[in-house]
């Protein structure tokens, strides 16, 4: 016990004169931005997530006016970030919360827990930050420092392993000083205790870090064997009349669900679908793009149609070039876009 202790309180200190105070979701006790920060956190980094959260306050400055919201405005909002169903579940939470919690959130890291998209950690940190509670986190970067600190082997996502993290985690609880006990977890494991070259010199618990004195920092924690990747392709039609982009909006579930992006298909298919007619059509170079299950390679066909057609299905949209990219796309998609807008379509 006295190990776990003093990892707390060299922690807290730590955290109190050397961790991060700037983060712009910190000095606030709001759940709603305290929330919104943990879920676009999760899988991302923080430079990443700084300009996407303030967008999204700036449109939805709270749980009421997200609840309110379509669900294509904030999938707009989301669009570059990855993981959309982070997005529909945010979406969904803040309906729940509307209509069941009356625009309150609850205070318990319990309750907060059954809300969509809401795990045992997210809740965890925001009953931390919003309401003091006394939880436990345990994300990916926790996960790590407490392997590394403790010297805990095997796959932290085995279930034997994940239920000695998480005792763990809950032993190492301070009575009081929970949101800056918390807080230094993050920061810890975000720019200290990383996943490659940690700066063990700067650590305020290198001293009783097991990986540390052991050399086995590059070991630990032990990673899950992975088999080969899949390997897909898709072609996508980017069908233009030289000032517009034709897109369509995605099913609201799978990949990229609720973007807009171009038609999938062959080209002579894709115009006939939509009664075009097609003029020029080139072929784009590939490009590759990995997401967390799989590789996909997408196949551009730019293709040239006439100006005067129009197309009304529900679901299609019409887009300058010069802010197609903007429109709500996946970031592989915005990448195709500038490039045919750079050339002039």
């Amino acid at each position: 016990m006295a190990a776990l202790t003093r990892f707390t309180q060299d922690l807290i200190a730590w955290q109190k004169t050397a961790g991060r105070h700037d983060l712009p979701w910190q000095k606030t006790q709001d759940p709603y931005r305290i929330w919104l920060s943990e879920i676009m956190l999760q899988q991302t980094q923080v430079s990443t997530v700084i300009p996407y959260y303030a967008r999204f306050l700036t449109s939805f400055p709270d749980v009421l006016a997200l609840a309110a919201a379509p669900i294509e405005a904030v999938i707009e909002h989301w669009a570059g970030l990855g993981y959309y169903a982070r997005a529909r579940n945010l979406h969904r939470c803040a309906r729940q919360i509307a209509t069941a919690y009356g625009g309150i959130f609850p205070n318990s890291a319990a309750e907060l827990e059954e809300l969509p998209g809401i795990g045992r950690s997210t809740a965890a940190a925001i009953a931390a930050f919003a309401f003091g509670r006394r939880a436990a986190i345990l994300d990916g970067n926790v996960k790590r420092v407490l392997c590394r600190q403790f010297g805990i082997a095997g796959f932290p996502g085995a279930t034997a392993v994940h239920r000695q993290l998480w005792a763990l985690a809950e032993d190492l609880l301070p009575e009081n000083n929970i949101e800056v006990y918390t807080q230094g977890l993050m920061d810890l494991g975000a720019t200290l205790c990383t996943r490659s070259r940690p700066r063990c010199g700067d650590c305020p618990v290198a001293s009783g870090c097991v990986a540390r004195r052991d050399g086995r920092q590059g070991e630990l924690p032990e990673a899950k064997a992975r088999p080969a990747v899949p390997e897909r392709s898709s072609s996508f039609v980017l069908l233009t009349d030289g000032q517009r982009l034709l897109l369509e909006r995605r099913p609201p579930s799978g990949l990229w669900g609720g973007l807009l992006a171009p038609p999938e298909g062959e080209p002579a298919e894709v115009a006939a679908r939509y009664g075009l007619a097609l003029g020029e059509t080139t072929r784009l170079p590939p490009l590759k793009h990995a997401f967390t299950h799989f590789r996909l390679t997408l196949l551009p066909m730019l293709c040239q149609v006439d100006a005067a057609l129009q197309v009304a299905e529900p679901g299609l949209e019409w887009v300058a070039l010069s802010r197609a990219a903007d429109a709500g796309v996946p970031a592989p998609i915005k990448k195709l876009i500038r490039q045919v807008a750079s050339a002039g379509g």
